[in-house]
């Protein structure tokens, strides 16, 4: 039986997307990955453009994951965003590997969108700080000074979001910014997605944004593809709305929208 209330098919076909709604959660199912990227994108710099024409500056928040990749790719082809008035932020990073380590989220940020777009300002997390829980502060001071406007992410298969897995999430999570042990199937994901050869080589810790912190954001932008996501993607829309489905806070947020492939959305 589907727990919650179950999504509701708003407009059962548009142009090739199926639109479906779970509360305020709007799910834009696309027919492959490359259309939901690209249709993702273009969302995403439209709002970018909007709110450039009320603000000086847009802060994005940006999730470093091989699900994002076709999202990444169309984002960074649109020139026409003042991406001089951007200031980039980043979701998560690994405790512990060195900095120019290529598995590490700033790496693999940097590759896909921050060397390519002349960004106002590119701000890492520092995993291999000497002090994580000083790493921790520091960036919270920066996002207390440059609110999350934008905040694009996925949904990891256990339904975290960010390194907000099922058992350190925390809707009311009182910091911005905190250490958190990763879970073994969010390790294993890391392996699955080919970051790591072997479970062991995936850090055990890592510093995260708290749930709290990525519902701040003005307007979020989901991106899930993949059949591996179905299960996670099915309970984001129908499961009760507990730190158990970390992904299910998604459905209070005023402003979010996901966006699926037909594998991710196999469940509904």
């Amino acid at each position: 039986m589907k727990q919650g209330n179950e999504p509701r098919r708003d407009v059962p076909v548009w142009q090739g997307v199926t639109t479906l709604k779970a509360d305020n959660l709007v799910a834009n199912i696309y027919k492959n990955r490359e259309t939901m990227g690209t249709e993702a994108a273009n969302m995403v710099t439209a709002k970018i453009t909007l709110l450039l024409d009320k603000q000086d500056f847009v802060n994005m928040i940006f999730a470093a994951a091989p699900s994002q990749n076709e999202f990444l790719s169309a984002l960074v082809e649109n020139k026409a965003v003042e991406w001089n008035r951007v200031n980039a932020f980043h979701m998560d990073e690994y405790i512990g590997l060195p900095q120019n380590d290529p598995r590490t989220f700033a790496s693999f940020l940097n590759e896909k969108v921050f060397s390519q777009l002349p960004l106002h300002s590119v701000n890492y997390i520092k995993g291999n700080a000497a002090d994580p829980e000083m790493e921790c502060n520091r960036y919270a001071r920066l996002l207390s000074k440059h609110s999350p406007d934008v905040v694009c992410m996925g949904i990891g298969e256990n339904g975290h979001i960010a390194f907000n897995d099922p058992h350190v999430a925390n809707f009311n999570d009182y910091e911005k910014v905190k250490i958190v042990t990763l879970d073994t199937e969010c390790r294993q994901q890391q392996v699955n997605d080919g970051c790591f050869t072997v479970l062991n080589d995936v850090p055990a810790q890592a510093i995260t944004l708290t749930i709290p912190e990525l519902m701040a954001g003005k307007y979020i932008y989901c991106i899930v593809p993949g059949e591996k996501k179905a299960n996670a993607v099915f309970n984001t829309m129908n499961s009760e709305m507990i730190e158990k489905y970390p992904s299910t806070i998604l459905r209070k947020h005023a402003n979010s929208i996901l966006f699926l492939d037909q594998f991710s959305s196999s469940f509904l």
